[in-house]
């Protein structure tokens, strides 16, 4: 089996952030438009964004909350969940029916593997575009 490069969460992240911010700074008014006319149909528009403005705030509180400096043996244990990752994908198909634990084991180990990846500046780039992507979520409802 050829060795593959893990994903890091925390970069796949701001990938996704930034993909977010971009279509939403392109489309803010057209989206504003589309929510005000919507909200006379689907008066819940509203709640789609207050949710979304919630989730945003609550992901950057579990970011700004990581400090990853003081963490000894952190590139051993990202060695010791990448391999389990390996392992569990592997051994998924011959288990079937525990794909539930492995989802679970799986969502720990990615977040274990990428705190590595975890660097200053890639937690304050993520903290920005999170605030950046709030401030036109708010703009939506204005």
């Amino acid at each position: 089996m050829a060795a593959t490069t893990p994903t890091n969460l925390f970069n796949d992240l701001k990938s996704a952030l930034t993909d977010f911010k971009t279509a939403l700074d392109t489309n803010v008014p057209k989206i504003k438009q589309a929510f005000q006319a919507l909200a006379s149909l689907v008066p819940q528009i509203t709640v789609l964004v207050d949710k979304l403005i919630g989730l945003m705030g609550s992901l950057k509180t579990a970011i700004s909350n990581l400090d990853i400096k003081n963490i000894p043996g952190l590139a051993e244990a990202s060695d010791f969940t990448d391999k389990t990752k390996v392992f569990l994908n592997t051994a998924a198909s011959l288990l079937p029916d525990q794909a539930g634990p492995i989802n679970d084991v799986l969502s720990v180990a990615d977040v274990v593997s990428s705190l590595s990846g975890l660097g200053d500046s890639t937690k304050t780039e993520i903290l920005a575009l999170i605030d950046d992507i709030v401030k036109q979520l708010q703009s939506l409802k204005s």
